[in-house]
């Protein structure tokens, strides 16, 4: 789950973003607007020849809720802006890179919320 680490540190970085952030799961009656942080699914381990560190893929969702529709396309601009293209060492994991991986569809989340889900595939150096 270190891909939902280095999402999860992207997005309460950016200023612009003053949802609430969680990971796994988002509590009944959470606030409005909310940022919901679940990996979707890690790719094959592949052994770097330096160093002791494996090299790992991990698909990750943000599941945005908000309260209107407006508020959750900001939300998922706001959220491509401050993950989308940015590499380094982020939340203690060297090398690491995060690209988009697709927009999931709109629904009708809890209480007539609006619900829309953006991917990013996260890559990173992970020690043996």
């Amino acid at each position: 789950m270190s891909g939902v680490s280095i999402i999860g540190a992207l997005l309460g970085a950016d200023p612009s973003i003053t949802a609430t952030i969680k990971a796994g799961q988002l509590p009944d009656g959470v606030a409005l607007p909310a940022l919901l942080v679940r990996s979707v699914s890690m790719v094959e381990r592949v052994t770097l020849t330096r160093g002791n560190y494996v090299r790992v893929k991990e698909r990750v969702s943000v599941t945005v809720r908000a309260a209107s529709y407006r508020e959750q396309r900001s939300l998922l601009k706001l959220a491509r802006d401050a993950c989308a293209g940015e590499f380094g060492t982020i939340a203690g994991f060297e090398n690491a890179s995060v690209i988009n991986a697709g927009t999931g569809p709109d629904v009708i989340g809890p209480g007539n919320t609006f619900e829309q889900t953006q991917d990013f595939m996260t890559s990173f150096n992970e020690p043996v």
